[in-house]
């Protein structure tokens, strides 16, 4: 059952999948629709799953789900795996890479793959305040609070 982000529990469950390029504005919509039809018909051993998404940055895709409801098992996981998939085919976007980073450059949106990103820290071109994505948080209560962090706070503070 399709449900709006903000009213998830903060203990909601989170998937972050970050594009290798930003959407259009024609294919947010076709994204939105298509998520939303996913959404609403997700299920786990035939119960619906109680699931919002977000669509940030024109790069960033987040689904939350409600785990007090109903958790998620291995074939609806995999369901959503497929799901994002289908996205990454339709779109021509990669949206399964963890080994990349996204961070900040003023107002944009930069995605390097991990061994140019640490280069980039190396030759301080990104600094201990650069914005990064913490793409690896569990729960909505942790997205809201951890998800956008300096390169000091995040797990990338090792490449300092």
């Amino acid at each position: 059952m399709l449900k709006n982000f903000d009213a998830l529990p903060d203990d909601a469950r989170v998937w972050i999948y970050q594009a290798n390029r930003s959407f259009t504005d024609e294919e947010i919509a076709e994204i939105n629709t298509r998520i939303s039809s996913f959404l609403s018909e997700w299920t786990a051993h035939g119960k619906d799953l109680n699931a919002g998404f977000l669509i940030k940055y024109n790069r960033f895709i987040i689904i939350g789900l409600d785990q007090t409801t109903g958790g998620a098992s291995g074939c609806s996981i995999d369901a959503q795996v497929h799901f994002i998939q289908s996205l990454e085919n339709i779109y021509e976007v990669d949206l399964l890479d963890k080994m990349n980073v996204s961070f900040k450059q003023g107002k944009f949106i930069a995605y390097k793959d991990l061994k140019d990103f640490k280069k980039m820290v190396k030759q301080k071109a990104v600094s201990a305040n650069t914005i990064v994505f913490n793409n690896l948080v569990n729960n909505k209560a942790e997205f809201e609070e951890h998800w956008e962090v300096p390169l000091a706070e995040s797990w990338h503070n090792r490449f300092l």
